[in-house]
């Protein structure tokens, strides 16, 4: 007999628990409401994902000649950020905090990136050797200061223009 007491009241406790939550007006869940609809992606002023001229101006670029890549380093943490700012971070491989991530300049890239402006730094990669060959790309690495550095190999002198 207890024991059958026992599982009907398991089974009315979920019910009484939620008459208590909407009858008492400080627990209601009417907060959920609200809280929900005042961080959605809509509520986004549009002029946060205008471009401004003062970003050419800050990493001396020529909006005429715009670099052709992005290096991407995330500097904050996404904890607490919403669901599409985190999607964006997954897309764009950006997990690790201050590893750069190479992306090319791009619209598409570009858009996915004004959505987490204020948690990245982007940086134009400069490339003062050009573009590295097939050959060259394992001999290749970035400076502190956003530039793919080539370094040469030396080649072997040849001994018989040495001998004569």
């Amino acid at each position: 007999m207890q024991r059958r007491d026992l599982v009907t009241s398991s089974r009315s406790a979920p019910a009484a628990a939620w008459k208590l939550l909407t009858g008492h007006p400080s627990m209601s869940l009417v907060w959920t409401d609200w809280i929900r609809h005042k961080f959605t992606k809509s509520r986004i002023p549009k002029e946060t994902f205008q471009p401004k001229p003062e970003d050419h101006e800050k990493y001396g670029g020529d909006p005429q000649q715009p670099h052709k890549l992005h290096l991407v380093t995330r500097v904050r943490s996404w904890v607490g950020r919403p669901y599409w700012e985190k999607e964006v971070i997954d897309r764009l491989g950006l997990q690790k905090a201050h590893r750069p991530v190479v992306h090319k300049n791009i619209p598409s890239v570009n858009d996915q990136l004004k959505v987490i402006k204020h948690l990245v730094r982007v940086k134009p990669l400069k490339l003062p050797f050009g573009l590295p060959t097939e050959e060259d790309m394992s001999d290749t690495y970035l400076n502190s200061l956003g530039q793919l550095v080539i370094r040469k190999k030396l080649q072997p002198i040849d001994m018989k223009s040495i001998e004569s």
